[in-house]
């Protein structure tokens, strides 16, 4: 079985053994095609958007469930499964659509709003313009005519209709100032947190996978031009599934917020950037450190975790983290840097867990 296929098994907590002689639970063997699928689904479910119809954290579970369906061994469970799968997306795409076009609609009626606005105004200037246009061409009239009365009446009434114009100018200029402020300022609001809502993780308040992965290529390409030290700490929850299994999913949750607390009181720097890449995985971006400056902070965090004790009602539930740790090099490209710290990442939880590995030419695991 190919490596890759290996960690995506892992990731969905389904078992797999090479040795079936020695093994107690099942050989699962499992096609590159299968294996694909459930590299996409996996893929679909760290980039979910927060519908309220369909919640992240319930498609998560639901899209777990599929992947443990579609690997079974059982050719009827597979098929189902992947029948199943097939309606989820029918109807979870038409969600997850209606979300982005109402957001969508919204910001494009305040524009429309704005842009009718400004459309008025022109047709009233272009109205005041052609009604003084009128009152000046009664005015010469008034003069051609030599009647002193006549041109007294005309200049009194143009006079009037000036400041009258003048007056409802200033008004609709008021107003007009007024709403184009209140409007830019809900655009603003609107982009403000659109923009926020795409870089941070709804859960936790760190940023998102799309953000990590921006920030890391863009890491990448500063080194290439400066050679200025950066280092990765890829990491995530020792056992999560079985506080998951154990308490509920809503403790979970809650155990992933507490561990982002203890990563953000640790990595405090205003430059340091952590992110939440999966469900119980996490990553730190480290400008101007070594590896061996993030290992140590990476032992600051796993210290501060040990002593933790994470309190939610009458539970008492404690965890530990395995980290991966990975200074950028030259010729290295992003994806290459991650699949580094990715492997330092699984060197720790392959040799026990509850450590950091720090990939070099020989990867050096640390307990």
């Amino acid at each position: 079985m190919k490596q890759w296929v290996r960690k995506l098994l892992e990731q969905f907590d389904i078992p797999w053994e090479q040795d079936r002689t020695t093994s107690e639970t099942p050989h699962l063997e499992i096609s590159e095609e299968k294996a694909t699928l459930l590299h996409i689904l996996d893929v679909y479910n760290k980039h979910l958007l927060e519908i309220d119809s369909q919640p992240v954290r319930r498609v998560r579970e639901i899209l777990d469930e599929f992947a443990k369906g579609i690997a079974s061994t059982d050719p009827e469970i597979v098929e189902r499964n992947l029948f199943r799968l097939r309606q989820f997306f029918s109807s979870y795409r038409i969600d997850e659509y209606s979300y982005v076009q109402n957001t969508f609609d919204d910001f494009k009626n305040i524009v429309w709003d704005f842009a009718d606005q400004l459309g008025e105004d022109i047709r009233f200037e272009q109205m005041s313009e052609s009604e003084i246009k009128q009152s000046l061409e009664q005015m010469r009239e008034a003069v051609e005519s030599n009647s002193i009365n006549t041109l007294k009446n005309k200049s009194r009434e143009f006079i009037d209709q000036y400041i009258e114009i003048q007056s409802k100018k200033d008004v609709r200029r008021t107003r007009r100032l007024d709403a184009i402020q209140k409007n830019l300022v809900t655009v603003k609001k609107q982009l403000t947190e659109a923009n926020h809502s795409m870089r941070v993780d709804h859960l936790t308040g760190a940023f998102n996978r799309k953000s990590f992965d921006e920030q890391l290529k863009r890491y990448a390409s500063l080194f290439q031009i400066s050679h200025q030290a950066s280092s990765m700490i890829l990491l995530d929850i020792d056992f999560f599934k079985k506080i998951n299994d154990s308490y509920g999913h809503d403790i979970g949750d809650f155990v992933i917020k507490e561990c982002v607390r203890l990563m953000k009181q640790i990595f405090h720097r205003e430059t340091d950037f952590v992110a939440r890449v999966g469900g119980e995985e996490f990553a730190v971006l480290l400008p101007d450190f070594k590896a061996e400056h993030a290992a140590q902070r990476a032992e600051d965090l796993m210290a501060r975790v040990r002593k933790e004790v994470v309190i939610k009602g009458d539970l008492k539930i404690t965890f530990t983290l395995s980290m991966g740790i990975a200074e950028i090099q030259s010729g290295l490209s992003a994806d290459q840097w991650y699949r580094l710290a990715d492997e330092a990442l699984y060197h720790s939880k392959n040799t026990g867990r509850n450590r950091y590995s720090i990939a070099s030419k020989g990867i050096k695991s640390v307990a």
